[in-house]
């Protein structure tokens, strides 16, 4: 899943530390809101679409992540 980042938007990742699932050590993923609930919302649905996790597991891996702000750097340039 690719998201693009929105244009004058406040923007946050959360990053989810996924090795239990994957067994390959220090592996993550990270999803991408407009706002912290919004970032972790997509890292739920990401973790039971993809990953197949059910609800305790995606608790569980949610409670492990971490959410913050973008950098301003990352943000795209305005024209």
């Amino acid at each position: 899943m690719v998201q693009q980042i929105r244009q004058n938007e406040p923007q946050y990742i959360c990053i989810i530390p996924v090795e239990r699932i994957t067994v390959n050590q220090d592996e993550e993923i990270m999803t991408f809101g407009i706002s912290a609930d919004d970032a972790k919302k997509q890292g739920e649905e990401l973790l039971a679409s993809t990953y197949g996790c059910n609800k305790s597991q995606v608790l569980e891996l949610i409670q492990q992540a971490r959410i913050e702000p973008i950098a301003q750097w990352c943000a795209p340039k305005e024209r």
